[in-house]
């Protein structure tokens, strides 16, 4: 049973009858299999004891007893819930609320699907430098899928985007602002683009996407050696490409508060030496 909030209806007859619900919580429901009952228009109260579930616990447990501390309050609440829900009948139905619960697990159903796997769907449009943004961030695709519209698939913990026969699964979360790009799609843009030039300015752009300790350094190393910058560029992409984004970043904000702007320093707090078959055993970097 829910009120009308615009998270679960968007619109309703003067009957009351639902005739909009919100596609993300109606498409929530299908996909879990319960099924949504609504109040009538500004009468919550319709929810009983469910809309009184605060006022219940404060009036039944909290303003019933004193607590010498913390320990003490959650040793009674553990006390006053097994009391509630195992051995004191519910005032409503006459019935303790813990044999209730065994008759109504025989008519009920489980859902169909955990919430690790519910994913909610948006339709997107992959960029013309085929990124997809979403919720402040934006998400890699390969080279060919720009342009191509598609679907995102939320997860609680990870996105997955799928566009014609391209597909790229993401973790959900990071900084605003930025770019999350799969090592696979950075070579692939690289392979793209034509001519040293190009492939370089693109090296120091997913460089850029790191973050402000990445601009930082990479600013101070341009200026620093105005026609040097381009292999250390090419050693730190190497870094990127093998190492991963996470331990880059690390990398690069221990180089910037120790105002150490030398590519030596950062091979040194990631274990690297320069050869991908030899490395020294990685090395924590503080943030």
């Amino acid at each position: 049973m829910f009120d009308r909030p615009r998270t679960v209806a968007l619109a309703w007859g003067k009957d009351g009858v639902i005739t909009e619900w919100n596609p993300i919580f109606s498409h929530a429901a299908m996909e879990i299999g319960f099924t949504a009952e609504v109040c009538w228009p500004y009468a919550a109260r319709q929810k009983g004891s469910v809309e009184n579930l605060v006022g219940w616990v404060k009036g039944s447990f909290f303003k019933q007893r004193r607590f010498h501390d913390l320990e003490d309050l959650q040793n009674q609440l553990g006390e006053w819930m097994v009391e509630v829900n195992e051995q004191r009948p519910c005032r409503a139905t006459g019935v303790i609320p813990a044999v209730r619960l065994v008759e109504d697990r025989a008519r009920l159903r489980p859902p169909r699907c955990s919430p690790e796997q519910l994913a909610l769907r948006v339709p997107i449009q992959v960029g013309p430098t085929a990124e997809v943004s979403y919720n402040g961030r934006a998400y890699s695709m390969p080279p060919e899928a720009s342009g191509l519209p598609g679907t995102l698939y939320l997860y609680r913990e990870r996105i997955r985007i799928v566009a014609g026969r391209f597909q790229a699964i993401h973790e959900r979360f990071g900084p605003p602002e930025t770019v999350s790009r799969l090592p696979e799609h950075r070579a692939a843009h690289l392979a793209a683009i034509s001519g040293k030039r190009g492939k370089r300015y693109l090296k120091r752009q997913q460089l850029f996407e790191l973050g402000e300790a990445a601009v930082a350094f990479l600013t101070e190393i341009v200026h620093r050696s105005p026609q040097g910058w381009i292999v250390e560029v090419d050693r730190l992409h190497d870094m990127l490409q093998e190492l991963g984004a996470e331990r880059m970043v690390k990398a690069f904000r221990a180089a910037v508060q120790a105002q150490s702007f030398d590519v030596r320093f950062v091979a040194q707090c990631l274990g690297w030496n320069g050869s991908l078959q030899t490395r020294d055993s990685p090395s924590e970097v503080s943030a």
